[in-house]
């Protein structure tokens, strides 16, 4: 009889943090099927919105940090930082790229809805597209037609999810369950790891969360 483990993933799509973590996540991932290839793994993601304050249009992406760390050096140091433990990762992001600081609230709607309506496949391929589209390509993630576009590459009409993006800044609910610190792993709902760790920390995790919790072990 094959085993499960439940992982639930919190995050937002403009912290580096998530997605660095995402990768860390997938490298814990590989090795763990590596020694358990009788565990099944379901991994869930749940929208935060960290910013719900922001404009619909977003805010300047430097404005917004020189605000929040005060001048323009730790700006500067927290870049050079995210762009050290994304290379670590394989990863290449640049924030001094990046025009705008978007409100996130649409894109976790529309993440939703296709969550609700697609496969593990289209959701995985959504998420990617979002990072991808915020980090990479340095798009905002807060304009309706850029949003539409994504979900159109995933394989969604347009009509499938318009009525989910409202346009006007309402905060994203999220899930219940979701906490204020992303990214944040929940293994088997019993373990919480918080922050984008190692991928040994999430390994060491993910093997501490199969082991059969001791209120259920049966008395010798």
């Amino acid at each position: 009889m094959s085993r499960r483990l439940q992982i639930d993933v919190f995050f937002d799509f403009i912290c580096p943090w998530c997605l660095i973590g995402k990768r860390q996540l997938e490298h814990a991932q590989v090795q763990f099927r590596s020694r358990h290839p009788d565990v099944q793994i379901s991994t869930q993601w749940h929208g935060v919105q960290l910013l719900p304050q922001l404009p619909v249009e977003g805010e300047p992406f430097a404005d917004f940090y020189r605000k929040r760390l005060g001048n323009a050096d730790a700006m500067t140091m927290r870049q050079a930082q995210v762009q050290r433990a994304a290379a670590a990762v394989g990863l290449n992001i640049d924030l001094t790229q990046i025009e705008t600081m978007p409100n996130t609230a649409d894109a976790h709607r529309l993440f939703e809805r296709i969550s609700a309506l697609g496969n593990a496949a289209q959701c995985e391929m959504l998420l990617e597209r979002l990072f991808a589209a915020y980090f990479r390509k340095r798009e905002n993630l807060g304009c309706h037609e850029t949003l539409l576009a994504i979900a159109r590459s995933c394989g969604f009409d347009s009509a499938a999810v318009l009525d989910c993006l409202k346009g006007d800044a309402t905060p994203f609910a999220g899930s219940p369950g979701a906490t204020s610190g992303v990214p944040s792993f929940q293994f088997d709902r019993r373990i919480t790891v918080i922050g984008a760790q190692p991928a040994q920390a999430l390994l060491s995790a993910m093997n501490e969360a199969l082991k059969e919790p001791e209120h259920e072990r049966q008395p010798a």
